[in-house]
């Protein structure tokens, strides 16, 4: 895996948030027809079933069935899995009722926001003895294997403090994503920005808009890269606790002026298709040169594998240009998250099942499919392709990482909402960005008091 980084304290999306947008299908069976758990039948947990819920992404369906297949084969258990693009539809249900599963892989920042909910709500169990815990069939701990900052971040302990709630997932480097053949490194005549200055001067240069987005959800890693640029790592690690003088200062006066020019640069076809059904049709907009930026994370080349390019299309990857000559450039690293319900019926076999996530068997299973875990050494069993988005941070870039700290819940008070949505209202010229910023630290205001 690539030399990390300096780490911020604090999270992500999202694809997840990102990556799993669609339509809707669900199954919910054994892992196997059987013949796994009948062969291990003297394992350790013989006569057991343990319940996984899995969001379906771009990754598909089939790494999540062999990891379970290969758990039953393991321990002798039954696993029985769920799984659907629209997930929180499926279970939210089903636990209000009173039925929950055992393990749960959703990421925090998604739109219905159900883990932060349910954090809110002190109903995700801690897991911080997972750490300790020997991966299953190896002589390693799981903490020993998870690469230094992808837990003790406001994520994985969203309290806070020590204690660790949500297990670190697949990650993917979220930056701007380009067509290379527009660029000189491709053989076109522009020059890749390095600035910001640098990126707006392309207008003048192109009659291609600037920027898209898929969703205006996508805005959160792209905002919390941008939080990092302005201020530094202190200054984001604040800004994610919804600090009063951070959130009031010109450094973030900067961030929304940037967000009101690129508002202004973003093809104005953008906010039509930016909803679940039609966010590929922005994506589109960057084979097809509408556009010359989009944020994202890795996945998209996956979602739009068979999608029509324009000739010479290469898929081209960048941090966000820094605020100013040699100042930092940053690329946000989402990552999702597993986590155990407080309400499950079998912890204990769920701790062995999140044990077996980070061993080098699933590992590899995730890794077919595209799906990294943060784990040292993934990075140097990649392809060449993947490797390019992974090795961003090797290429001078830092790393931003973290999300906005849970409070007590606030009745009308949406922070994502608030920070990337409201991009839609500024592009269609309904919003202001001064309206925009105040939104915003009332809202932090709100949610400031409601720390826990």
């Amino acid at each position: 895996m690539k030399k990390f980084f300096a780490f911020a304290l604090t999270l992500a999306l999202s694809v997840s948030m990102l990556a799993a947008c669609g339509g809707s299908t669900s199954s919910s069976t054994p892992a196997t027809d059987g013949s796994a758990s009948t062969s291990s039948a003297s394992g350790d947990y013989a006569g057991q079933t343990l319940k996984v819920a899995a969001i379906e992404t771009a990754y598909g369906t089939e790494m999540w069935e062999k990891v379970a297949a290969a758990f039953e084969e393991k321990t002798g258990a039954t696993v029985e899995l769920t799984m659907d693009k629209n997930l929180e539809d499926v279970i939210d249900p089903q636990m209000k009722a009173g039925e929950f599963y055992d393990v749960v892989h959703l990421a925090a920042g998604r739109e219905k926001a159900l883990p932060e909910t349910m954090l809110k709500e002190n109903a995700i169990e801690e897991v911080t003895d997972v750490l300790d815990m020997q991966v299953l069939g190896e002589d390693v701990t799981v903490g020993e294997k998870i690469i230094p900052g992808f837990t003790g971040n406001l994520t994985t302990n969203p309290y806070g403090d020590d204690k660790v709630y949500m297990m670190p997932m697949f990650y993917s480097p979220c930056g701007l994503f380009y067509n290379k053949a527009n660029f000189t490194e491709g053989g076109g005549e522009l020059e890749l920005p390095t600035t910001w200055d640098e990126f707006f001067a392309l207008a003048d240069q192109t009659d291609i808009p600037l920027f898209t987005y898929p969703v205006a959800g996508y805005l959160d890693a792209f905002t919390y890269a941008m939080m990092a640029e302005v201020g530094g790592q202190e200054f984001f690690n604040k800004a994610l606790q919804y600090d009063e003088e951070v959130w009031n200062s010109a450094e973030m006066d900067q961030m929304f002026e940037v967000l009101g020019k690129l508002a202004e640069n973003t093809n104005p076809a953008t906010t039509s298709y930016a909803n679940s059904d039609n966010f590929t049709k922005n994506q589109q907009m960057i084979l097809d040169n509408e556009a010359l930026f989009m944020p994202n994370g890795n996945w998209v080349i996956g979602e739009m594998a068979d999608a029509p390019r324009a000739e010479g299309f290469e898929w081209g990857f960048m941090a966000l240009p820094a605020m100013e000559e040699g100042g930092d450039r940053y690329s946000y690293t989402f990552f999702e998250q597993c986590w155990i319900p407080a309400g499950a019926e079998n912890k204990d076999l769920a701790k062995v099942f999140m044990t077996f996530l980070y061993s080098d068997e699933a590992a590899d299973i995730f890794a077919e499919s595209g799906a990294v875990q943060p784990i040292t050494g993934m990075t140097d069993k990649l392809s060449d392709d993947n490797k390019v988005y992974y090795s961003v941070y090797d290429n001078g870039a830092k790393a931003a990482i973290g999300t906005f700290a849970t409070t007590t819940p606030v009745e009308g008070v949406n922070i994502k909402d608030d920070v990337c949505f409201t991009m839609d209202s500024v592009v269609n010229g309904t919003k202001t960005v001064d309206d925009w910023k105040a939104a915003v630290q009332k809202s932090c205001a709100a949610l400031r008091e409601a720390l826990q």
